[in-house]
């Protein structure tokens, strides 16, 4: 038959006496008095049947009884410690810094952040732009989004897209067919590090024409975001990421008149592994990737 185990609180002020070795000390942690503890110890072995403690003027020392039951409460309490830094991190309010992109920011994230805040009314999500890749450890950023390879395992990447280049123009310009990329300013984005070989007019005029397309006039940008800004107001055609052009697609400020692509590098959400609030950045890194995945989603 199993012996009925002892009232919490008496177990609770056994492992406070047998951690600090005074009954003062864990009087003062719990918030009673030291008769109060010497009444649950007293309780204690009772129940039990044994001595859980040697008491002298000095120190309180435990017992061979004692420090078997201090090793199975050191645990418990630990335990349900955990469980409950758990629970109260699942429902408090989590402050994460995600960094990316500003053209991601910019095109993509921004008109979905309406929907991201309506999903999870108590994220306090803050934005950090930029286009180098940051150390999230000593910029104490939460979550990035990685554009290119597969980042390092420490940061415990999870694939969100593969990205393909679009041909995108402001509808008002009539764009319809590939020879009428002859009378169209060409718009282009200079220093682009990946993917490679770049998403370029050159090697769009080599794999899709046409064949006496200039593809060295036209303005030129170092920001994608400037760029796609620029077609947007009518400036000219531009080869932008499929992703970053998403919503000026869904909401008809540009087109894409062809059906041809160029193949891009891959979107990954990365987290610092010295970060907090673990249940809020697996839930944000669950909605990247079914925005991302399913892009109708977002605008529906």
């Amino acid at each position: 038959m199993k012996r009925k185990l002892p009232p919490l609180g008496a177990l609770r002020a056994f492992d406070a006496v047998a951690r600090l070795q005074s009954f003062k000390l864990a009087a003062e942690e719990i918030g009673v008095s030291p008769t109060a503890i010497s009444h649950q110890i007293r309780l204690l072995e009772s129940l039990l049947g044994v001595s859980v403690f040697e008491r002298t003027p000095r120190k309180v020392a435990l017992t061979d009884d004692g420090k078997i039951l201090q090793q199975a409460s050191a645990r418990a309490f630990n335990l349900l410690q955990a469980a409950v830094e758990n629970i109260g991190e699942r429902h408090r309010p989590a402050v994460l810094t995600l960094s990316a992109t500003t053209a991601l920011i910019t095109h993509w994230l921004v008109p979905r952040l309406p929907a991201l805040m309506q999903q999870f009314p108590a994220l306090d999500l803050r934005l950090h732009a930029d286009d180098r890749i940051v150390d999230l450890r000593s910029k104490q950023i939460d979550v990035a989004i990685r554009y290119g390879n597969k980042p390092d395992e420490l940061l415990s990447p999870r694939l969100l897209q593969r990205d393909r280049f679009v041909l995108v123009v402001s509808p008002q310009l009539n764009v319809a067919s590939i020879s009428d990329l002859s009378q169209t300013t060409l718009i282009h984005i200079d220093g682009r590090q990946v993917p490679q070989p770049p998403p370029d007019w050159p090697r769009w005029r080599s794999e899709f024409g046409p064949t006496a397309l200039a593809v060295d006039t036209g303005p030129r940008f170092t920001d994608e975001a400037h760029a796609i800004q620029a077609a947007i107001a009518g400036q000219g055609a531009v080869i932008a990421s499929q992703l970053m052009v998403q919503h000026a697609l869904e909401s008809g400020l540009l087109m894409a008149p062809f059906g041809y692509s160029l193949p891009g590098a891959a979107h990954y959400f990365v987290s610092n592994p010295d970060g907090n609030h673990g249940h809020a950045v697996a839930q944000l890194a669950d909605w990247f990737e079914s925005e991302m995945t399913d892009p109708e989603k977002a605008s529906a």
